[in-house]
C-alpha cells in the first residue's frame, strides 16, 4: 500500500509539473523574445503619426500662456484665408469633437491662423468653441515651427495638457481613425 501511495504521489507531482510547464514555457519564451532577442510587433494601434520627440510648445503671451495647457487640443495651423483643405480641417475637428460624447470637455479645437481670420461671425456660427490664436511677430514663428512643416496644409496635430506636441493625424483620412486615437488617449491619461 505505501508503495502505491508513492507512485500516485509521484504520477500527481509529475502532471503538476506538467500543467505548470505548459504555462510557463510561453511566458519565458515570449519575455526571451521581447527583451532578450529585441523583437517588437510589427504592427502599431494608431491610426496617427507620433512626432518622436516630442515638442513642448513655447508659452508666450502673445497668443495665451495657457492656450495648449490643461485641456487636450485639436490643432489645426494654416493661413488665414482657409482655403478647402482648412475648411476639410476645421470640419473633422469639430465632428471628432462631438463624437467624443462625454468626453468632450477635456479637449479644445484650436486654430492657429498664420494670416488675417475670416470674420469671428463666421467661425462662430460654423464652429462654435473654435480657439482661434492669431500669430505674428518673432513668438508666433517660434511656434508655427514647433509643427512640423511637411503636409502642413492637411494635418491635425494633438497636443497633450502639458503642452507637448505629440501626434499628426492627415484630415484627408478616415476621421473615424482621429476620434479612436483621442478616445485611447483620453482613456489612459490622467492629465486634462
Amino acid at each position: 500500500m505505501n508503495a502505491s501511495l508513492q507512485d500516485v504521489r509521484a504520477r500527481n507531482l509529475r502532471t503538476v509539473a506538467l500543467l505548470a510547464a505548459l504555462f510557463l514555457i510561453p511566458l519565458l519564451a515570449a519575455f526571451g523574445m521581447y527583451y532578450g532577442a529585441g523583437w517588437r510587433p510589427a504592427q502599431r494601434t494608431n491610426h496617427g503619426e507620433l512626432i518622436l520627440p516630442v515638442r513642448e510648445l513655447p508659452r508666450a503671451s502673445a497668443y495665451g500662456a495657457k492656450t495648449f495647457t490643461h485641456l487636450w487640443s485639436l490643432v489645426y495651423v494654416g493661413a488665414g484665408a482657409c482655403d478647402d483643405s482648412c475648411a476639410r480641417a476645421l470640419y473633422v475637428m469639430r465632428q471628432t469633437h462631438l463624437g467624443l460624447n462625454n468626453t468632450m470637455q477635456r479637449v479644445q479645437r484650436v486654430w492657429i491662423a498664420t494670416g488675417e481670420a475670416p470674420a469671428r461671425e463666421s467661425l462662430v456660427r460654423d464652429y462654435p468653441g473654435l480657439v482661434v490664436v492669431q500669430v505674428a511677430g518673432r513668438e508666433g514663428e517660434e511656434l508655427v515651427r514647433q509643427f512640423p512643416a511637411d503636409e502642413r496644409a492637411h494635418a491635425i496635430f494633438i497636443v497633450d495638457p502639458l503642452g507637448n506636441l505629440m501626434m499628426r493625424f492627415d484630415s484627408r483620412a478616415n476621421p473615424q481613425g482621429l476620434r479612436e486615437d483621442l478616445t485611447k488617449l483620453l482613456k489612459l491619461s490622467h492629465v486634462g
